[in-house]
């Protein structure tokens, strides 16, 4: 019953929420059929599964689980095999976002796939007061962030949180300032260590992070917006540590297990 101490309440930053997300986050890489069945092992009776339509050539996955307390969605990220692949292409372009800013064009095509099929979920689900909350990990993550700025911006839906791990940057810099304005505090956007995917599409191409910015260290200590500098020496000696390892240590510290590792060392720690 990982959801027992969910708090669905608060729009304030909760360790055991964050937990409870990163969880959700991991789940949504697996069947349709074991989604439902640990949600409801969680208390969330009610479990959508959702999937592009193959007519539109994209692959996005997610689903809406609910109770009578909170509606949580989760995006699925993209498959370790496929990381590297979809890493190496960097040849992306920025189109018309929410909020008057630009967004990346793979991202939003990606959500458009399932955007209308979205919507009609969360509008079926009854209105019991329950909070809205959004997660996802790697592509699962900017696909979360994406959705939660277009319901905000079309429909001032109220979202009570977002906590993301391991995103990539997926607008511009007036996209990011108006997406922080309107609600930036309650997004939760956790890097880990050295994760390469949290560096792409580069600064240099345009694009630019949003939400608040928690860090773990190599040591799984959770910190809140650390200094650059601190960053960068805890980096190196992430680095270090991983020399004569397999793989690399910037894709490895990207793997959602990872996080979730650090997540539940931090379940009683508040940074703020």
């Amino acid at each position: 019953m990982s959801f027992e101490q969910f708090r669905p309440d608060t729009t304030f930053y909760h360790p055991e929420n964050a937990y409870c997300l990163g969880l959700a986050s991991e789940l949504a890489y697996e069947p349709a059929n074991k989604i439902a069945t640990r949600c409801k092992e969680w208390g969330l009776e009610q479990t959508r599964f959702i999937e592009s339509p193959k007519a539109s050539k994209r692959d996005t996955q997610l689903f809406v689980a609910s109770n009578g307390n909170l509606v949580v969605v989760a995006f699925r990220g993209t498959e370790p095999k496929k990381l590297q692949d979809w890493l190496a292409d960097a040849n992306t372009v920025l189109v018309d976002g929410p909020f008057g800013g630009r967004v990346h064009a793979g991202f939003h095509l990606a959500l458009e796939s399932v955007w209308q099929t979205l919507l009609d979920t969360l509008a079926e689900i009854p209105k019991k007061g329950q909070s809205l909350w959004f997660t996802g990990h790697s592509l699962g993550a900017a696909l979360a962030t994406l959705a939660v700025a277009r319901l905000r911006d079309q429909f001032d839906k109220p979202v009570h949180g977002l906590y993301t791990f391991g995103q990539p940057r997926i607008g511009d810099r007036v996209f990011e300032r108006a997406y922080d304005q309107d609600n930036g505090s309650r997004s939760f956007r956790f890097v880990n260590n050295n994760d390469v995917v949290t560096r792409v599409p580069t600064r240099l191409m345009g694009f630019s992070h949003i939400g608040t910015f928690l860090y773990f260290d190599h040591d799984g200590n959770l910190k809140n917006d650390p200094h650059f500098w601190f960053s960068l020496l805890d980096r190196i000696e992430g680095r270090i540590d991983d020399l004569g390892k397999i793989g690399t240590d910037g894709l490895k510290d990207h793997f959602m297990k990872r996080y979730l590792v650090s997540l539940e060392k931090n379940r009683a720690i508040n940074p703020f």
